[in-house]
């Protein structure tokens, strides 16, 4: 496995993570207390506000993240590119998508999108790479 592979795997598991601090504080505590509804969580998660929202919205946005790279790696090495170049634009598309997840959790929408860039740029790159 190489270190691209291992990536898309970390890549996968984000949206889980964002998941997780969006329900977070629901957990351990009945729906009429306010915690988390597993009957309705779509709508649960609808009603969320303050950093529980944006992780829910950082969940979404990086499952809508994960096509482009997924096929960008796979591209990349299909074509039979250079592995430490893939590995490296793999490893900073991850990093990006980590500082991501934090400035949308800390609400610094400026850094969220250039990362966001970043993180595309990566993604591109990979097609163009022989």
């Amino acid at each position: 496995m190489t270190i691209a592979d291992s990536c898309l795997l970390v890549a996968c598991l984000l949206p889980i993570a964002c998941a997780g601090i969006a329900k977070w504080p629901g957990y351990g505590r009945t729906r009429h207390e306010g915690g988390f509804d597993n009957n309705n969580p779509r709508q649960w998660l609808a009603g969320l506000q303050g950093f529980q929202a944006r992780a829910n919205a950082a969940q979404m946005n990086s499952f809508e993240a994960l096509p482009v790279f997924i096929a960008g790696v796979l591209v990349a090495e299909h074509l039979r590119a250079s592995q430490p170049v893939i590995d490296a634009l793999a490893l900073a598309f991850v990093a990006a998508r980590v500082g991501y997840i934090g400035a949308y959790l800390a609400d610094r929408a400026s850094l969220r999108s250039l990362l966001w860039s970043i993180g595309l740029a990566c993604c591109v790159a990979m097609f163009f790479l022989n």
